[in-house]
């Protein structure tokens, strides 16, 4: 057998049925659309009309509420500190701020402030000084021997 003589099984592959071509083809004038009316042209979109019925996604209840005015933060565990620090590229004597854990690459933006939390555990002394802290953030810091302070109050804390 030969590459030119494979052939797929009798009746596998069908034609394909080609619209629109002709009284003859048994689809063509309407193309199988039926005749007049918004759904045999082009172009149409009635996805959610229930024939004016209220549609189901307007039935259902509404939940939730999105604030105008929250704030985002970076987030940073104590574990990833305790990684870049470990790596040479934070340096725990000098004070960490938020443009030095920037520069580091510990977070790629600032967004409304930098937070830190509490997952993961911190060995190096280190001088903290960030937009928001959680409590465990902050007693892990100074159980460490280091010092942790929030420079702006944080929105919801």
């Amino acid at each position: 057998m030969k590459l030119n003589e494979l052939r797929d099984n009798p009746g596998a592959t069908k034609p394909r049925k080609r619209i629109g071509r002709g009284v003859g083809s048994g689809t063509g004038k309407t193309g199988g659309r039926g005749i007049k009316g918004q759904k045999s042209r082009s172009g149409v979109a009635i996805k959610g009309y229930e024939g004016g019925q209220m549609p189901l996604y307007q039935r259902l209840p509404k939940r939730g509420f999105n604030s105008r005015n929250r704030k985002s933060f970076a987030v940073v565990n104590l574990g990833i500190l305790q990684k870049f620090i470990d790596a040479k590229k934070l340096d725990a004597k000098k004070e960490i701020t938020e443009d030095a854990l920037l520069e580091a690459g510990v977070i790629r933006r600032k967004l409304d402030g930098v937070r830190i939390l509490g997952k993961g555990e911190i060995t190096s002394k280190v001088k903290l000084s960030v937009t928001g802290a959680s409590k465990s953030a902050i007693e892990a810091v100074e159980k460490a021997g280091g010092s942790l302070t929030v420079t702006k109050p944080a929105a919801a804390e």
